[in-house]
């Protein structure tokens, strides 16, 4: 069979669906602690003298989870305006509509699967995917060379930590605004629905940007070691600039780190970023350690990676589905156990997360391999979306 999956037609680029599949995996692992393990609370910053060494670095792990994607999807749309072999095609329209219906996802879907019922809103990454897409989308539609559309990724990204100090009041003018762009609050508190911007999204548009201009180094003409020697390059120097910036306390995250008690808790504190909105320092590690990534994965072979493929070719299926499953199995084990944490039900220890997410990507499988075959070879436009 997996003979048979190496046969496909790879006019996809292997080493991004590895690395969403990598990435929607990790997710999957943070999921099942926040369903399996919410009774053991974490914030971001995470508060390093209330949590273990283990779930810092497991909630850390999945701090890839957002900018990689989001980047990933920024280089995605350069592929999609410069397919293999034929000529350039506009991108606009597409990205308007995608993130158009990534917002629908969440407002409807993808919200309803957090708990079952409507009570609060939360446009959380789904949402912030689908305005940067729209965001991108204008300035497509500009006609902005990559360059350009690079340069304002960039300003957002090393600029947006600037702002952090402007803080608006829910009857100040222009407080809607600035939650969505920059400040998580609530939109609504009254009324039947709460609204919650989760995802500030400034950041996470300067992010797709940088995705999309990085594109052309997937263009076929460029030779398959350069394009390696520069995403190691990429990488390299972002996370050699955090080593300077996070080192020194300079710029970058509005929580300094410092030296504590033991060597442990010393580089909890180094590497604890705030995630709400993504400071700069955060960025510089995730997109550093997801350019190198995917250098590495431009010629691995082995089977764990086609699996990760496979999951990468279907992201959207992928999402709703380990959700519902989430939520369906979580009832479930309520129903027969009760609430044994407190007001959750919940694993005793984090061993037993990690062990239950190998055990759902197991599963997750087998539907995401036969979605990505059926999508492949289905020529409804609304399936290619997922």
């Amino acid at each position: 069979m997996l003979e048979q999956e190496q046969t496909i037609n790879r006019s996809r680029v292997s080493s991004i669906d590895i690395l969403r599949g990598f990435v929607m995996a990790v997710m999957l692992l943070d999921h099942v602690r926040e369903r399996f393990f919410y009774h053991v609370p974490i914030s971001d910053p995470i508060d390093i003298d209330q949590t273990s060494a283990s779930l810092f670095f497991t909630r850390m792990l999945a701090h890839l989870c957002a900018p990689v994607f989001v980047f990933l999807t920024g280089l995605s749309a350069w592929l999609y305006a410069h397919p293999k072999n034929k000529a350039p095609r506009p991108v606009s329209s597409f990205l308007l509509k995608r993130g158009l219906f990534l917002i629908m996802l969440e407002v409807t879907v993808i919200n309803l699967s957090w708990f079952g019922y409507y009570q609060t809103l939360y446009l959380q990454v789904i949402w912030a995917i689908g305005i940067s897409m729209i965001c991108l989308s204008v300035l497509c539609k500009l006609s902005l060379s990559h360059l350009w559309i690079g340069m304002i990724g960039f300003f957002i990204i090393f600029g947006h930590n600037t702002l952090t100090p402007i803080s608006l009041e829910s009857d100040e003018l222009g407080y809607t605004l600035w939650t969505i762009l920059h400040d998580r609050g609530y939109l609504l508190t009254d009324g039947f629905l709460k609204i919650k911007a989760s995802y500030p999204v400034l950041p996470w548009i300067g992010v797709i940007l940088i995705g999309y201009f990085v594109g052309p180094l997937y263009d076929t003409k460029v030779p398959v070691l350069t394009r390696k020697k520069v995403m190691i390059g990429i990488g390299t120097s972002a996370l050699s600039l955090l080593l300077i910036l996070r080192g020194f306390n300079l710029y970058g995250e509005t929580e300094p780190w410092m030296a504590q008690g033991t060597l442990i808790q010393s580089v909890m504190s180094f590497f604890n970023y705030t995630k709400y909105p993504p400071s700069l320092d955060y960025l510089l590690l995730t997109i550093g350690v997801g350019c190198l990534l995917l250098s590495w994965f431009e010629r691995v072979t082995y089977k764990w990676t086609e699996v990760l493929r496979t999951f990468g070719t279907a992201p959207m299926f992928f999402y709703i589905l380990h959700l519902y499953i989430l939520l369906f199995l979580y009832k479930v084990l309520v129903a027969i156990y009760g609430t044994q944490q407190g007001s959750y039900f919940g694993f005793d220890t984090l061993w037993q997360v990690w062990l239950f997410t190998i055990v759902l990507l197991v599963v997750l499988y087998y539907p995401t391999r036969w979605f990505s075959n059926y999508k492949r070879h289905s020529s409804s436009k609304l399936i290619k979306y997922f």
